[in-house]
């Protein structure tokens, strides 16, 4: 288990460019592809990219994990995006209350309207090419990881800074209300190889 510090916001490493993944047998890619998982899991976060681990490769990670306000049948598996590309973008958005690991000593929330669903390409860690589509919670955090793709913090997105708090707040106020958990609630989830 390896367990890095998440890089936060301010350090030039989320701005930086981020390789593409030639060689899917390199034993350091698989080895970032860990430590992301157990970063983000010590951490408490649903996603994590490889730049906020100080690793500048287009790799990112999801899984939104069962908790006491997400059942079961919202929840998600754990998942691998190498090289992603987002091929569509439904035009019904949502607004969703976004945290972010890279702002962690913060502890902001803030509103950030995405568009519901996406289609994402990539390859798994194996180098098999995929295609997914989801809406709800795992669409959003699939797109605010691959922001981090493209050196974009979701503070550069928020819809309104009256509304940014800290994760205290978010969670009394925001996290339950219904209107929220709505555009939380994950509808769609399909994956196909290609």
């Amino acid at each position: 288990m390896a367990v890095r510090e998440t890089i936060q916001i301010g350090n030039p490493v989320l701005k930086a460019k981020n390789k593409k993944v030639t060689d899917f047998n390199d034993p350091k890619l698989q080895q970032v592809i860990q430590d992301l998982k157990d970063s983000m899991n010590a951490a408490g976060l649903i996603g994590m990219a490889a730049p906020q681990i100080g690793e500048n490769y287009q790799v990112f990670i999801t899984e939104p994990r069962e908790t006491n306000t997400r059942p079961k049948d919202q929840a998600d598996e754990l998942r691998i995006f190498i090289n992603p590309k987002i091929v569509e973008l439904s035009k019904k958005t949502v607004i969703i209350y976004e945290g972010c690991g890279s702002v962690l000593n913060g502890r902001l929330f803030g509103p950030v309207e995405r568009p519901r669903q996406i289609t994402v390409e990539a390859y798994d860690r194996n180098g098999k090419k995929f295609r997914f589509t989801a809406d709800g919670i795992l669409g959003r955090v699939i797109q605010h990881e691959y922001d981090h793709m493209v050196g974009i913090e979701f503070l550069e997105k928020v819809s309104d800074y009256k509304k940014m708090m800290t994760d205290t707040y978010y969670i009394e106020q925001i996290k339950g209300d219904s209107e929220h958990m709505d555009a939380c609630k994950i509808t769609v989830k399909k994956f196909e190889l290609v």
